[in-house]
């Protein structure tokens, strides 16, 4: 995109039944705070300029993503990668937040869990 600029914002959107809650249970794993909330919507940054974020919106119709993919049911759209340093804490503090481990775990040095709304999202312990 040629008309960007470096100090133009950018992000993306995650469709939730609650939005306020699931962006809440990010802010606490990620430590990205809240800089706006209105009703239905909630936005988490990077930085209180918000210039990257990521904003909760509502899904009235919303229908929970299933993990691994299953034919004939709705399939993850799309998931966050947070690499860690210690994969058996990161998993048990996501946890604590409200996270659920997967039964599905594809690879030895990732953990899929699924958030609250059922988005599923990978802790990666990448030692190299």
């Amino acid at each position: 995109m040629l008309t960007r600029t470096k100090n133009m914002w950018w992000g993306m959107a995650v469709e939730a039944p609650d939005p306020a809650k699931l962006a809440r249970f990010y802010s606490d794993l990620i430590g990205w705070p809240v800089v706006h909330e209105e009703p239905g919507t909630t936005v988490l940054a990077t930085t209180p300029d918000g210039s990257n974020f990521v904003v909760f919106q509502q899904a009235n119709d919303y229908v929970r993503p299933i993990w691994p993919p299953a034919e004939g049911s709705q399939r993850p759209m799309m998931h966050f990668d947070f690499q860690v340093g210690d994969l058996d804490s990161a998993v048990a503090e996501a946890q604590q937040l409200g996270a659920e481990l997967a039964a599905d775990q594809p690879q030895a040095h990732v953990r899929v869990l699924l958030d609250p709304a059922g988005h599923p999202f990978c802790l990666v312990r990448d030692d190299g």
